[in-house]
């Protein structure tokens, strides 16, 4: 039998090399900038990972050209066997939702102007994007209180991050892309009516 001494073991550390990718991507996003060693690793063991991964009932969503890589639950077979979510689904609120769209559609008008790579808004330019869906008459203090909230949700998220040293600058992340999509967007006039009707029935019953 061969023996091998510790270190030299081929298959131990393929495993190693393996796992080094799979452990980030359970926990989160694995973006290029922020992770270089790691999406290194991960593009040249992408088959890997994807079988690997598979297993588990997951898919490697994977974005070369936006530098960001995830997991996520692959849908079944009416057929097959219930296999346990390990990628739980959030239900987010309203006005969450709506922030969500909001920025993501500033970012496709961002890209369609060329230019810098990357989407930093204020939060007083955020305030801005969601003011004309809340009710007339909404309180200052208290909407840009909620916006922090709805924003600090989103950030939770991995779709923005907070400047450091600035704290009411953010980053709009383009791993947003992956979960709102054109054709979300092609839709997005009409869910926006319909966002406004839940947060401010009142103006939909004035306008009859």
């Amino acid at each position: 039998m061969e023996s091998y001494k510790d270190g030299d073991n081929p298959l131990a550390e393929a495993r190693h090399e393996l796992s080094n990718v799979v452990v980030p991507l359970l926990k989160g996003v694995v973006y290029q900038e922020e992770s270089p060693e790691i999406w290194n690793g991960l593009l040249k063991l992408q088959a890997g990972v994807r079988d690997y991964v598979a297993v588990l009932g997951l898919d490697l969503l994977l974005d070369e050209a936006e530098g960001y890589a995830f997991l996520q639950s692959r849908q079944q077979e009416e057929d097959s066997a219930v296999i346990p979510r390990l990628v739980a689904r959030r239900q987010l609120s309203y006005p969450v939702s709506l922030l969500l769209a909001l920025l993501r559609k500033k970012l496709a008008e961002f890209d369609a102007g060329g230019g810098d790579t990357r989407l930093i808004l204020s939060r007083d330019e955020v305030v801005e994007l969601i003011r004309i869906f809340l009710p007339t008459g909404s309180n200052e203090a208290k909407l840009i209180d909620q916006v922090d909230t709805h924003l600090n949700k989103i950030a939770e998220l991995g779709f923005i991050r907070r400047l450091r040293g600035q704290k009411h600058m953010i980053e709009v992340r383009r791993i947003i892309k992956a979960f709102v999509d054109a054709q979300w967007l092609a839709e997005f006039d009409q869910r926006l009516a319909e966002y406004q009707q839940q947060l401010d029935p009142a103006r939909e019953l004035s306008d009859d």
